[in-house]
């Protein structure tokens, strides 16, 4: 092996260590990285007991049979059965209904299991009394929750659940069903009418006096008792809120907007206000969670808060759970630590990419010698000089006169090279000879007419 074949085999195998190493190590930092993670988290509120999955019930109300509301229903189109809460936008109401007999039937919030299987019961006994089912359509009512036939409409956004707990308005709810029952189509429905006003100078003093003096205002009507103090500190911390609580709003006048007339009165303070069922926030940092406390509130409690109607102080203390779960979770005026810069996290992505690459390559050079093992290892110089004699002799008879000038020149030539071999002279010169003997040996090999006597062919045939 020359010097040349020498030093391209140990570059060869320099390359082969590193490939293999750089896969080793790619193999080593993803698998250990599998068990790493950094995880930042400022703590939970363990005093905090975790709240029920619903707020309590109420006491149940008292409710006629299905046939008796039946009866109701086919005397008259609207039935407000004692104790119901909902309103609704008759006019709106009647335009959706089109020329359809649209009956309504309003129950009291509270209802038993067995009671609400009773309402539902109303629709085929209106339609059997009536003896109309094609023109039709039975609305129930429970609480604030609209249901119709197989269907149970409930709000989706925050107008919606504002209309339908802080004004017991369910008039989009009972567009939307009536649509859907009567064939009017999917087109969205106008979102509710809530009118709101700013509140007069004598109104918003009277709020503010209270506050100044308890930090806690309860309007007549409505039923905050008393403010959960534990889930307050969990929610603001060290930072007292303010509360102001209002009943539910009347639907055909605009309703006083306190929340922000309060949070230029009390700058940089919590400010929670209730109206009704309905809780909002103002206050530091509210555009940054204040919808995503509350569209996360009711969109798990908005059905018990519809079929129910609770004390404000179990639903504001629900509300705060919720305001303090947020704040624990990083996102309320608390920004993210600082977190150094990991070369190993930025770079993993690529981890398998570069062992897949360095494998590969692997791979390749490592089969390389065994598919070519034949073709690339080099004939040494005395295995070549005997191939080419065997070669002379064999094409000796298969000459004639215009190919024996070569021939003798190509045995002048090896006979040249054995001298040289004999004499231990340097393989540059053996191997010149060696080629000026081959190259007149592949001319005659191009002559002949038989395939395989050039150089080449007959050395490759002789070695495998």
């Amino acid at each position: 092996m020359n010097d040349r074949t020498f030093r391209r085999s140990l570059i060869t195998q320099f390359v082969r260590v590193v490939l293999a190493a750089v896969a080793i190590g790619c193999v080593v930092f993803f698998v250990q990285d599998q068990g790493r993670g950094a995880e930042v988290t400022y703590g939970s509120p363990g005093g905090r007991e975790q709240p029920e999955a619903e707020p309590a019930e109420l006491p149940t109300v008292s409710l006629p049979s299905a046939g008796e509301m039946a009866a109701m229903l086919s005397a008259e189109p609207v039935v407000r059965l004692p104790g119901s809460i909902a309103s609704w936008d008759a006019e709106r109401v009647r335009q959706a209904g089109g020329g359809r007999d649209v009956r309504i039937i309003a129950t009291p919030p509270g209802l038993t299991k067995e009671q609400r299987s009773a309402l539902g019961d109303v629709d085929s006994e209106v339609r059997r009394e009536l003896e109309d089912d094609e023109n039709t359509t039975v609305l129930t009512i429970d609480g604030t929750r609209v249901s119709g036939g197989i269907y149970e409409v409930a709000p989706s956004t925050l107008d919606e659940w504002r209309a339908q707990f802080g004004r017991h308005d369910v008039t989009v709810s009972l567009v939307t069903l009536i649509n859907q029952l009567t064939g009017a189509g999917d087109a969205p429905v106008e979102g509710p009418a809530d009118e709101r006003r700013e509140p007069t100078a004598d109104e918003l003093e009277v709020v503010t006096t209270q506050l100044r003096a308890t930090g806690r205002f309860v309007a007549p009507g409505a039923s905050l008792t008393d403010v959960p103090a534990e889930a307050s500190a969990e929610a603001f911390g060290d930072v007292p809120a303010l509360y102001a609580a209002f009943p539910v709003q009347p639907l055909e006048e605009p309703a006083p907007d306190y929340g922000p007339a309060l949070t230029r009165q009390f700058p940089e303070t919590p400010i929670v206000v209730l109206y009704g069922s309905w809780i909002e926030y103002h206050g530091p940092h509210a555009a940054d969670f204040a919808d995503v406390v509350s569209a996360g509130y009711y969109s798990q409690f908005g059905s018990v808060l519809g079929r129910g109607q609770y004390p404000q102080s179990n639903s504001l203390r629900l509300f705060l759970g919720r305001i303090a779960d947020v704040r624990y979770a990083g996102l309320f005026d608390r920004p993210l630590p600082y977190t150094p810069f990991d070369p190993l996290t930025v770079t993993l992505p690529a981890l398998p990419w570069i062992f897949a690459g360095s494998a590969a390559l692997l791979l390749a050079l490592s089969a390389r010698p065994l598919l070519r093992r034949n073709a690339s290892r080099p004939l040494g110089t005395a295995a070549r000089l005997g191939g080419l004699s065997a070669l002379a002799v064999e094409v000796s008879g298969l000459t004639d006169r215009a190919e024996d000038p070569a021939l003798a020149r190509a045995v002048v030539h090896l006979q040249a090279a054995r001298d040289a071999v004999a004499k231990s002279l340097p393989d540059k010169h053996i191997n010149t000879l060696l080629d000026d003997a081959a190259a007149e040996l592949d001319r005659i090999g191009r002559a002949v007419p038989f395939d395989g006597y050039r150089p080449a062919d007959y050395l490759r045939r002789q070695r495998a």
